[in-house]
């Protein structure tokens, strides 16, 4: 969501799709495969007959269900109630995405249910849960912000069934506990072999320690750079101290490039462009993460802010980035909380409600900047629904950028892989659609 650039110093290249928004059926097909793949392993042991697993299984619920949300998120309708059947069903039928919505929201609930409710015969969870290491309790928040997230995705509808839904669920959240802390997940990476390291890490750089001065570069870390519009933003009044751990500064500030533009040394690009940061390229042993500390409650803030729920917006609000400061190590967020709070659309203090609201979706961009695109691109999604002020023209589009309009496509087109073994079911599609229709919620 235009936070990368490329290093134009020493590539020719790259981010041709990305850079020009020309999305194809290609485009980002690993997304599909992947999670279809994840949430198939998680459906059989929700599914399987052995008894004591009501716990185990409560997890594999909340965790299709997080999956599960992305997909409808970022392609609408797919395939859901007939998904993962294997043999006895290769041509699943496509679920309307309202529907697999509204039962995410079910799983989660039965999952907390199941969890409360579990038998004393009902096995503990130990070390095989690389997420929560057993937190069952921590588990029942999850579920609690991934149905809190879920709701305010179409909390901007306005049909009047969708609004008495909404009340409702709202009301069952009323005195939930949500994510308190960032929601890591580590199976043991370590730097023994290539396929221990952290798999982000290890796209960045080889085995050698971190400390080792002959830790080598691999071509991924060496391409990607920050884009002119992040390194502006990080850079504006008030700077953001996270900006050093976020990328690498040079003389003093992040330095970076316009997306899609490759002219250097003729063009403008600068002859020296910042890097991924010490606070998203660590070690090794990083840990990879589902959801943070910041995002939930930024959640919160914004469920408050709309009246959903009871609490104090901007003291979640800052809340959210002083913990935002505490995981990527960028030290005290006060001095920065104080003044942003009177910059409207980056604070929560200053401004219109609507400006408040730009602020949570700003600060929720920053906070996840490096960690998750995804979240990032929908919520720029959800935000061009909401109105949000000036999102668009804030965030400009690539040089390069031959998209069928003046913005980002809201979803992603269906894969090839689909397309081929599950023809008969595939909705139609065109580019075009991608960029005029989004997900259920963000139909007018």
């Amino acid at each position: 969501m235009n936070n990368w650039g490329a290093n134009v110093n020493s590539f020719t290249g790259g981010y041709a799709e990305e850079f020009g928004i020309t999305i194809s059926n290609n485009f980002y097909d690993d997304i599909w495969d992947g999670v279809y793949r994840s949430t198939g392993e998680f459906t059989k042991i929700i599914n399987h007959p052995a008894p004591n697993f009501e716990n185990h299984k409560a997890i594999a619920m909340i965790c299709k269900a997080f999956y599960m949300q992305y997909m409808v998120d970022l392609y609408g309708d797919v395939p859901y109630s007939q998904a993962h059947l294997g043999v006895a069903n290769l041509s699943p039928a496509y679920d309307d995405d309202k529907a697999i919505y509204r039962d995410l929201v079910v799983q989660l609930e039965n999952a907390v249910d199941m969890i409360d409710n579990a038998p004393a015969t009902a096995l503990v969870v130990g070390s095989e849960d690389v997420i929560l290491e057993g937190d069952m309790e921590g588990w029942k928040k999850f579920a609690n912000t991934l149905k809190l997230r879920i709701l305010l995705r179409q909390s901007e509808l306005t049909d009047a069934e969708t609004t008495t839904y909404l009340a409702d669920e709202f009301a069952e959240l009323a005195t939930a506990s949500f994510v308190d802390q960032d929601v890591t997940i580590n199976p043991g990476y370590s730097n023994g072999s290539d396929d221990r390291q952290n798999p982000w890490y290890n796209l960045m750089y080889d085995l050698k320690p971190v400390n080792d001065p002959t830790r080598a570069q691999r071509t991924t870390y060496r391409f990607r750079r920050a884009s002119a519009y992040i390194a502006g933003q990080l850079n504006s009044t008030p700077t953001d101290p996270r900006r050093g751990r976020l990328f690498t500064l040079i003389s003093g500030a992040v330095v970076g490039v316009e997306q899609g533009d490759f002219s250097f040394p003729d063009g403008n690009a600068p002859a020296d462009i910042s890097a991924l940061g010490p606070g998203l390229v660590i070690s090794s042993e990083q840990d990879g993460y589902m959801m943070l500390l910041a995002e939930s409650l930024l959640l919160q803030a914004e469920a408050a802010h709309k009246g959903y729920l009871a609490g104090d917006p901007q003291a979640l609000f800052d809340g959210a980035i002083a913990a935002s400061f505490s995981q990527l190590g960028a030290g005290n967020p006060s001095a920065y909380i104080a003044a942003v709070n009177v910059t409207p659309g980056k604070g929560y203090t200053a401004g219109t409600p609507a400006e408040q609201l730009e602020a949570i979706f700003y600060q929720k961009s920053i906070a996840l900047n490096g960690i998750n695109g995804a979240e990032i691109f929908i919520e720029y999604t959800r935000a061009r629904k909401n109105g949000v002020p000036l999102i668009d023209a804030n965030i400009p589009m690539p040089l390069d950028a031959e998209a069928p309009g003046d913005h980002k496509p809201r979803r992603l087109m269906y894969p090839i892989s689909e397309i081929a073994s599950n023809t008969a079911n595939v909705p139609a599609q065109s580019v075009t659609d991608c960029y005029t229709s989004g997900p259920f919620w963000f139909a007018q």
